[in-house]
């Protein structure tokens, strides 16, 4: 190849990457009529793979129903069953939907609309946000991590980091002009619900520490729920545009979610799946209800009774589909380790103590898909 031709080439391969890491939405807007190269998954990892038995994998299923918890029962005299229904649903799926959590309706759908407002912005308006610092407290980007994805998802989002939030606000997006308005009052709220659902997950665990048992608490555990209420949170809004061929790709890969929880708010498209019993189920969102699902570091604090579970999203070729998650979990700078009040002789600690920092420099060095970073924390 002659070095015009060598340039030539090099130039249009630049062209196409940096397409790419436009987003897809801007793909979508483009008229693309079949998903590129850069984003079919191998076989083996599309939505219609085989198992290892050589089955089909099932992926729209609907006949398991994620537990459902009522939380303003946990405030009335059926507590104690409210209390063992988290239990089983942490234990056993690691994932549950929550219904009457006392989060307004209109603070719900303020904020998906203005979530779906944003995306619809103008690329230039966007990309302004395009950034693949971690650290940084708004980040606009596509696919699952875009810095070290051999195979890009399906997926927009926006990530805000929400505290401390009189530093983090000003450099969240300003247009649309309520944008910052909705998130605010909507990151607020369910810091709120966060920290009264994990009261209630913690007591579940054995561990007295839910304000009504006050007056059995002990300056540990006022210590405890104290890190949980200047703990840090996460808000990710994901955008999902219909895609030519979502039978090839995936909106995000199986993961679990390194936090203590994470509070989803989907909108009325179906797409997040569960890894249950080897299978992908579908899990039909609820209107107004919240899909919550244990983090790694809930996994490590309760030394491995609550578990961590693969998750992944669905596109389809029809409906953009928008959801809003919610990570929280202690402070940057805290040390996650199984608690003491679970540690026993018969009972030993079966993960290495971490932080956040380990974290971070494991994505930037390794795939952070599936569980992996979870599993370099047990112990052996």
């Amino acid at each position: 190849m002659s070095p015009a031709l060598a340039k030539s080439s090099e130039k249009l391969k630049n062209e196409i990457e940096d397409n790419y890491h436009k987003g897809v939405k801007y793909l979508h807007e483009s008229g693309i009529q079949k998903v590129p190269k850069k984003y079919i998954f191998p076989i083996s990892e599309r939505p219609n793979s085989y198992n290892i038995k050589g089955n089909p994998e099932v992926t729209s299923k609907h006949n398991l129903k994620l537990p459902i918890i009522d939380f303003a029962q946990l405030y009335g005299p059926n507590r104690a069953q409210v209390l063992d229904s988290l239990s089983y649903a942490c234990e056993n799926y690691g994932f549950f939907q929550l219904i009457n959590h006392g989060i307004p309706e209109e603070v719900i759908k303020s904020m998906v609309d203005v979530g779906g407002r944003f995306f619809d912005l103008p690329l230039v308006e966007r990309e302004k946000y395009m950034t693949t610092d971690m650290t940084t407290p708004v980040r606009y980007g596509t696919s699952f991590n875009q810095t070290r994805d051999g195979v890009f998802c399906w997926r927009d989002f926006l990530k805000l980091v929400c505290d401390p939030l009189p530093q983090v606000l000003p450099h969240w997006p300003s247009s649309p002009s309520d944008f910052r308005d909705m998130a605010v009052t909507y990151s607020k709220e369910t810091k709120i619900l966060f920290i009264k659902l994990v009261e209630a997950i913690i007591e579940s665990l054995g561990i007295n520490v839910a304000t009504q048992n006050k007056i059995q608490q002990n300056d540990e555990d006022d210590e405890m729920l104290k890190e949980f209420e200047d703990g840090s949170q996460l808000m990710a809004v994901n955008f999902y545009p219909p895609c030519p061929n979502p039978d090839l790709t995936l909106g995000m890969p199986p993961h679990s979610d390194y936090g203590f929880l994470t509070l989803l708010l989907q909108d009325e498209v179906e797409g997040l799946q569960v890894k249950c019993n080897d299978d992908w189920v579908t899990i039909q969102p609820i209107p107004n209800a919240f899909v919550v699902n244990v983090g790694d570091h809930l996994e490590i604090f309760s030394n491995g009774k609550y578990k961590s579970v693969l998750h992944r999203v669905l596109v389809n070729s029809l409906k953009s589909r928008i959801s809003v998650a919610s990570l929280h979990s202690l402070p940057f700078n805290s040390i996650i380790k199984p608690s003491p009040k679970l540690i026993s002789e018969t009972n030993r600690s079966l993960y290495k103590d971490t932080n956040f920092a380990a974290f971070l420099e494991y994505l930037k060095s390794c795939d952070s898909t599936n569980k992996s970073f979870l599993e370099t924390r047990k112990l052996t």
